[in-house]
């Protein structure tokens, strides 16, 4: 019944613009289309972000908006003009409309040759359909549709369109009639500027990539046909200009090559009249999930004149986890997202004490430092910058989730509480599983993005190169704290002991590193190694930290942060662990040792001993000593 009393809504609506005068209409649609730009602000946001995309690095936002504007007028006008338009004949049309270069479609047809007819939503483009016939009515002709969701309004809408002899191709049920009708010598139109979706081929439009259908390139390679596009153009008050373009198609072109030949042709059609463009339409929409285009059949196509550095950048936000040790087991992600597409600009928002550590990172193109606790600054901050396309936050916390609200796209775990907040939420793997490190946590987020990751086989940090080689280097770090708490730090007189034995044996010198609160124990080594070691414990800020452990032949430390900067840098690592578990947080690469005795009651991931602290006790200085001492030979 619903479905009935609409369709009666449009045939009054359709009898009625059919009684006015074209130029009545034309005016009238202005004014409708002036009331929607007023009115309707989700899609005059819409429109606003897509001239922006085509235009913004050409216009300012002051000739944006007014584009903008113009275009709800015009795009008014055109739709009830059409509604007009398709209640008149074709030579009542013509009246109206002038035609260029109509020969070009005509001489292919004369030659026996079929053509598929790439068309675009610019200005009045149901015109094709009305006149499709009269211009070359001696061969058939058709068009590809999609069915509306309303059979009545669909099958008025179809009896218009055929009513001067075009044949319709229900797009749903195959393409093969299609290709018999060019393979009989006719012609078939094709709109081919809307997204599609998953099937499309990525290739550039505007400079930024978009989904683009290769069906007219399908079409004309198995019928062998010939690529024309046509486009209709507004002149004046209800006047418009309907322009052919020569062939474009070359022998042995692909079939992503034709299809980005094709985006680039209705781009120079828009330029040329950018009011007429259908810009309510999502042209450059972000897929769901996989908007990294790792995975898709068709992949992506960049001319050889477009190298990727030339694309406008996707925009991703990553949102850094606020612990050091956590921020180096989510590169490996950060490195599948930025290698998920070519256009992707990867910015890592990060808490101004981590922030220097993404600097390190080759595929971060920008660090934004958050300077407080504040949700409001961070929020701030974010919107000082380029409009983000994504946001995938690595900490679980509804913080993460407020701070990056403006994104349009959130990607994240459920997290606490913070479910409503995101719009791709990444699932839990089932219980029970495995341990498995943390840093594959990260990598499922990339995963569900659509990221090339392998989730069984090894992770790599993909360390950048050492400076020097490491038997030049003359020293050996020392980080004998570790921020959770005691249960995770090993004896300080143990670590004394294997410092000293290691510089009696090797004849260098350990420098000592650490935060503040640690600065007890450091006391306690350096008293203990007097002149052997340096301490800087509370004395360096990460980036010191940074420089000095790149300095360093080995690091022996606790479960730290440290530790996982250490291995970002290169820098071979001796690890003692107890309440917690190496397979879920130690240190990632090759050339590390972990030292460890699994007693019954590890891990505990408590942050202090509630007995006898026996996990740390078992580990002896003996074969901690004979660790370092491996990785120094």
């Amino acid at each position: 019944m619903l479905e009935y009393f609409v369709y009666f809504i449009y045939r009054t609506g359709f009898a009625l613009i059919g009684l006015l005068p074209l130029r009545a209409a034309f005016a009238l649609g202005q004014a409708f289309g002036f009331c929607a730009w007023v009115l309707v602000p989700k899609y005059r946001r819409l429109a606003l972000h897509n001239v922006g995309i085509a235009f913004g690095s050409e216009k300012s936002p002051a000739e944006l908006r007014c584009l903008v504007r113009r275009h709800f007028q015009r795009l008014g006008a055109n739709l009830l003009c059409t509604v007009k338009l398709m209640r008149m004949s074709p030579d009542q049309i013509l009246q109206s409309v002038t035609v260029e270069n109509i020969e070009s479609m005509a001489r292919e047809f004369r030659a026996g040759k079929p053509v598929v007819l790439v068309l675009s939503h610019l200005a009045t483009w149901e015109l094709f359909a009305s006149l499709m016939p009269k211009f070359v009515g001696f061969v058939r002709n058709a068009s590809v549709y999609q069915k509306l969701g309303n059979r009545f309004i669909d099958k008025h809408v179809r009896a218009s369109r055929s009513r001067t002899g075009l044949e319709l191709f229900d797009r749903r049920e195959g393409f093969q009639p299609v290709i018999d009708l060019l393979r009989s010598g006719g012609g078939v139109g094709i709109l081919s500027d809307q997204h599609a979706g998953d099937q499309g081929i990525w290739t550039p439009f505007f400079g930024k990539l978009a989904s683009t259908s290769p069906l007219p390139a399908l079409l004309a390679k198995r019928s062998r046909a010939g690529v024309i596009a046509a486009a209709v153009y507004t002149t004046g008050h209800a006047r418009w200009r309907m322009v052919f373009t020569e062939r474009f198609d070359t022998p042995g072109a692909s079939i992503e090559a034709l299809t980005s030949k094709i985006n680039e042709i209705i781009e120079q059609q828009i330029r040329h009249a950018p009011e007429d463009g259908f810009w309510v339409h999502n042209r450059w929409k972000t897929p769901r999930p996989n908007f990294l285009l790792n995975r898709y059949k068709r992949g992506i196509y960049l001319p050889k004149d477009v190298p990727a550095g030339k694309l406008k950048p996707f925009r991703i936000l990553i949102r850094s986890s606020n612990w050091l040790g956590d921020a180096v087991m989510s590169v490996p992600a950060v490195r599948a997202i930025k290698n998920g597409r070519p256009d992707a600009h990867v910015t890592v928002l990060a808490p101004e004490k981590i922030a220097p550590v993404w600097k390190l990172v080759a595929e971060v193109d920008e660090v934004l430092s958050s300077p407080d606790k504040s949700v409001f600054a961070a929020r701030r901050l974010i919107k000082k910058q380029q409009p983000f396309d994504a946001a995938i936050l690595f900490p679980n916390s509804l913080r993460s989730a407020l701070e990056v609200s403006s994104v349009p796209r959130k990607v994240g775990y459920r997290g606490h509480t913070r479910a409503w907040l995101l719009n791709q939420i990444v699932r839990e793997p089932r219980r029970p599983r495995p341990p498995e490190h943390h840093a594959l946590r990260f990598l499922r987020i990339a995963d569900d993005c659509g990221a090339d990751v392998d989730l069984a086989g090894k992770i790599t940090l993909s360390a950048e190169p050492l400076t020097s080689n490491l038997k030049h280097r003359i020293s050996l770090g020392l980080c004998p704290g570790a921020e959770y708490g005691p249960a995770k730090r090993w004896m300080p007189e143990r670590f004394a002991e294997v410092a000293e034995s290691v510089s009696n044996g090797s004849g260098e010198k350990w420098i000592l590193f650490g935060t503040e609160n640690d600065a007890p124990i450091g006391e306690t080594i350096a008293a203990k190694l007097g002149d052997k070691c340096i301490n800087r414990i509370g004395q360096t800020t990460l980036e010191e930290l940074i420089s000095e452990l790149r300095g360093c032949r080995a690091l022996l430390t606790n479960d730290t942060g440290t530790m996982h900067l250490a291995a970002l840098l290169g820098v071979p690592v001796v690890a003692v662990f107890g309440s917690t578990e190496p397979r879920l947080t130690g240190p990632i690469g090759e050339n590390h040792i972990v030292v460890r005795h699994h007693v019954e009651c590890s891990p505990c991931f408590l942050r202090e001993c509630p007995i006898d602290f026996r996990c740390m006790k078992e580990v002896t200085t003996e074969e901690v000593a004979r660790a370092m001492m491996s990785i120094l030979k």
